[in-house]
């Protein structure tokens, strides 16, 4: 079993290095994290569409998504995360958890 885990990571490393990318080895708790960390998206909530918010934001649906830029063409740009709860349907909760997603420009 260790030879084999052996070959897989010599092979996995030199895959790696024919991408020219760096191989990171994380451990098995530490693996999670970092997918979530590369997976998170961010969105700008002053220029996306309808889909694009929903798709990214965590517990907004598509219908959320509508009211925000529906307010937002309505009464321009949104300037802080708690203009955002202006919106029916946005609360200071669900701004919480998607903090880290949203973009101001």
């Amino acid at each position: 079993m260790l030879v084999t885990t052996r070959k897989i990571l010599l092979i996995s490393a030199s895959l790696i290095a024919l991408s020219g990318s760096t191989l990171v080895i994380a451990a098995p708790d530490e693996r999670s994290s970092l997918m979530s960390e590369q997976v998170q998206q961010q969105v700008n909530i002053n220029s996306a569409s309808a889909t694009e918010i929903a798709s990214t934001l965590k517990g907004i649906g598509l219908k959320t998504a509508q009211a925000i830029v529906a307010y937002r063409e309505a009464n321009g740009a949104f300037t802080s995360l708690e203009s955002i709860a202006q919106v029916k349907g946005v609360g200071s909760k669900t701004l919480e958890k998607n903090s880290a997603r949203i973009l101001l420009k």
